[in-house]
């Protein structure tokens, strides 16, 4: 296996972040020169090589091993004590607290194991406001603070104490962030340059063997709740109704789907039209993951551009609508597909499965998983233009 990266390689283009180690360089290994925690790593679904069998290759590979296993001991010393800039490694249980839960004034319960059925242990969540003076980091969601049904509480606010800011709606749909210049250390949300990176959802390695795919008896479907006409999503879509088959569901068409009705409605198309209500930097959500992939559809993805979804899912499971000079060209693309082509959109199915990841409780208890690696010192002085970039 190549070396751990330290916290330093954690980074993204265009973060604010304050990383220990800038200077750091992997050790050059002859036998291993993409083992370093600056070369790309290989997505979930790339295909494994097999090599011949090298005496030679063997020693240096264990050479490269023992190297590799010193490196992580000191590695491991060093994320015990602390470093400028970055938050010690906790001893202890992390507790988190949630200033109000996002969309609801009844959280939900938090029992002491919640962090632990999503693999993170020694974490705690809490909606209890009187820990505000103990809590090891504080979560603000960007709604109730744009609607101000929630307010900071920057009188109570321990010294020294990270704020979290939260949100996974897209920059068309946020506003007021000017408000909050210099106040928070983190963010929580879909972009990938997060410091606590929250996808919709991702593909994660099958165990054990995939399931049929669903009967098809329909061309297309949209859900869809708010249809504005000055959107992009609806002006594609009056394009293609001329060419393309699409039956529409959402209380904009006034046929709402109910929670158990989705997936299998959803189920009987061959494609699903993913498109997003405003097209921004890594914002690709629900009608992707669960609306077209879980439910067994082709996604026809309208969002950020093809190399941001690839980045997610291999290039070949989904249709993007870039790759087409019309809206009738793309038509014509999705009903003259036969049924070859159509079944080779579903070959990640074979090796991998959608993971969605819309539980709060979950993304909440991420923070715990990174708060080792994030540093205590860093502030968005401008987060609206963090966001908005």
């Amino acid at each position: 296996m190549p070396p751990p990266c330290p916290p330093a390689c954690l980074s993204t283009p265009g973060t604010h972040r304050l990383l220990p180690f800038p200077d750091w360089k992997a050790p050059s290994w002859e036998s291993r020169k993409e083992a370093t925690c600056n070369s790309s790593s290989p997505e979930p679904w790339a295909e494994p090589t097999v090599q011949g069998y090298h005496p030679a290759r063997r020693l240096r590979a264990w050479g490269g091993l023992a190297g590799g296993a010193t490196f992580m001991i000191i590695w491991l010393f060093w994320l015990r004590g602390s470093a400028p800039g970055s938050a010690p490694v906790s001893q202890s249980t992390l507790t988190i607290l949630i200033w109000h839960w996002p969309f609801t004034n009844r959280p939900p319960e938090l029992p002491g194991d919640t962090c632990t059925r999503y693999g993170m242990a020694s974490c705690l969540l809490s909606a209890n406001r009187s820990l505000i003076a103990s809590a090891d980091a504080v979560v603000f969601h960007h709604r109730e603070l744009q609607t101000r049904r929630s307010r900071l509480p920057l009188d109570q606010r321990p010294h020294g104490q990270p704020w979290v800011w939260a949100s996974m709606e897209s920059p068309s749909n946020t506003h007021g962030l000017h408000r909050f210049r210099g106040i928070f250390n983190w963010v929580l949300s879909y972009r990938r340059d997060s410091d606590i990176f929250v996808p919709y959802g991702r593909l994660e390695p099958l165990s054990g063997t995939t399931s049929p795919l669903p009967a098809k008896s329909r061309m297309a479907a949209w859900v869809i709740s708010n249809f504005q006409e000055r959107q992009q999503r609806a002006k594609l879509y009056r394009q293609l109704a001329p060419h393309l088959q699409v039956d529409v569901f959402g209380r904009a068409s006034r046929r709402p789907l109910c929670a158990n009705c989705l997936l299998p409605t959803l189920a009987r198309y061959r494609f699903y039209l993913a498109f997003e209500n405003s097209q921004h930097r890594d914002y690709i959500t629900e009608k992707f993951w669960r609306n077209a992939l879980a439910a067994g559809a082709v996604p026809v993805a309208l969002g950020p551009p093809r190399a941001t979804y690839e980045a997610f899912v291999p290039p070949d499971a989904f249709v993007h609508v870039d790759d087409f000079s019309s809206a009738r060209e793309l038509a014509v693309f999705l009903v003259s597909m036969n049924e070859s082509r159509y079944r080779g959109f579903f070959a990640w199915r074979d090796r991998l499965r959608v993971r969605l990841l819309g539980d709060w409780r979950e993304r909440f208890c991420t923070i715990c998983a990174r708060y080792p690696y994030l540093p205590r010192s860093q502030v968005y002085e401008d987060l609206e233009s963090w966001f908005q970039a």
